[in-house]
């Protein structure tokens, strides 16, 4: 995890139309916030850039001191339409006005209109249904409960293999962290399910071997028959790079397990909503998955998620057995329809395929700079991230990647810290409203602080 010095350090002043730092970082007026923090919260909680949140709007982050940042974290993902969206805030007043808050299962009118428009945006309209639910890793246990029972119910008990990918994130939950695939998050199981598997995941620079051959072998070493296995769940980008699977290699895993009819899972957490350039990145693939497992950008704003897969897979539970007690919460609900809205009507997937279009070069052109440190870029749309590492090898770097988070932070440009196996990936995940303006200016003082860093 990263750890922030919160020492307030002398940096020079910054006014720009998007940007603005007129005090010392941390602000030292903040730090009494951080302290009761401390004081009340888990550690786990920290280890983001020391900035204390008053207003979000658009594409910039300020606090009430009179520094603004332009915002290259979207709230990890989240604010898919922007910061701060007056439809979404007139339609919460709205709901709020109303005074419907909660209705656990009981039915309300705007629930049946998100289905709806899930149900529209789904790869098989006629033939998938929507669960929605709270979390991100809500939405991924659901998926693996499913793709199990459906197994199970169809062709018996050996059918009970869950197969997913190294380095993969699922979420923080005990099912979602057996589907993982990083080992040390999960040494808090003393005795995990053996039925869950991982192998490893095609990205081509940690693991250079892209080819299917590699994912039927690694099965063949374990012992497991594909006629075993019952789902295999894949986040559609791995969220530590993007890490992104060649489409050959997507193609011949669909078709892998339509052949033995088990249960071919892509988790959209991070990558639906037009954050690629398409709605949903296994578009980008040309593959239909059974479930979708979405999250994040659902709302750009308040926490809701989904399940979106095959209608017979989703029926497979009985009235009142598969539920949620904040299943479609109202006020939720009513974020991610005006969400909806505004990233068709202003057509934010596009804008996100165009702006993509001018990252990933220059992000490559600044690569080309210092390749021996800076490793490797990974990127579709508006995400993208580049791999910090040690001199002439792809040991990840973690101190020096850090390094550079705050000195673009000290500059006015807000990342989340950074991530990867080891914190070595400075990941890039503006909002999908940003104009190209903010985008030059943003990568701009990217490049000014990389060269500071590294020169």
């Amino acid at each position: 995890m990263a750890e922030y010095d919160l020492t307030p350090v002398e940096v020079p002043l910054v006014e720009t139309e998007f940007r603005s730092i007129k005090t010392k970082l941390p602000v030292p007026e903040s730090l009494a916030i951080f302290e009761a923090l401390e004081a009340s919260e888990p550690r786990s909680m920290r280890g983001q850039p020391p900035i204390v949140w008053d207003k979000a709007e658009g594409c910039t982050v300020s606090d009430k001191w009179g520094n603004r940042w332009l915002d290259w974290s979207s709230c990890v993902l989240i604010s898919n339409a922007g910061h701060g969206r007056k439809e979404i805030k007139d339609a919460l007043k709205e709901q709020i006005d109303q005074g419907l808050l909660a209705t656990y299962v009981f039915v309300h009118e705007k629930r049946a209109v998100l289905t709806a428009m899930l149900k529209e945006i789904s790869p098989d309209p006629d033939n998938y249904h929507v669960f929605l639910l709270s979390s991100g890793s809500e939405a991924t246990e659901n998926c693996i409960k499913l793709a199990k029972t459906y197994a199970m119910e169809k062709h018996g008990a050996q059918k009970k293999y869950f197969i997913s990918f190294k380095n993969a994130f699922h979420g923080r939950t005990l099912g979602s962290q057996l589907a993982g695939g990083m080992d040390k998050l999960k040494t808090w199981i003393s005795d995990p399910d053996p039925s869950f598997v991982q192998v490893p995941f095609p990205d081509g620079y940690k693991n250079e071997d892209t080819s299917f051959d590699l994912f039927l072998s690694t099965l063949k070493d374990k012992g497991i028959d594909p006629s075993e296995i019952a789902g295999v769940m894949s986040e559609s980008y791995q969220g530590i790079g993007p890490d992104f699977m060649p489409v050959e290699y997507a193609q011949k895993l669909e078709a892998f397990c339509k052949e033995n009819d088990i249960v071919l899972i892509m988790d959209e957490v991070q990558a639906g909503f037009g954050r690629t350039g398409k709605m949903f990145c296994f578009e980008n693939y040309g593959i239909k998955p059974d479930l979708i497992a979405c999250g994040k950008g659902i709302s750009s704003s308040l926490p809701i998620s989904a399940v979106i897969g095959r209608e017979d897979i989703m029926k497979l539970y009985a009235p009142g057995s598969m539920t949620s007690t904040h299943s479609a919460s109202p006020l939720c609900v009513t974020s991610a329809i005006e969400n909806l809205k505004i990233i068709h009507d202003e057509k934010l997937v596009e804008n996100s395929a165009k702006l993509g279009e001018i990252l990933i070069p220059e992000l490559n052109r600044i690569q080309a700079k210092y390749p021996d440190v800076l490793g490797k870029v990974q990127g579709k749309g508006l995400v993208a991230g580049i791999q910090v590492v040690h001199p002439g090898t792809k040991d990840p770097n973690p101190e020096l990647a850090l390094k550079i988070n705050i000195a673009c932070f000290q500059k006015g440009l807000l990342m989340f810290a950074p991530v990867g196996i080891a914190g070595e990936c400075l990941k890039i995940a503006p909002p999908l409203v940003m104009t190209e303006a903010e985008l030059r200016e943003s990568i701009s003082v990217f490049e000014e602080a990389i060269d500071e860093v590294l020169g």
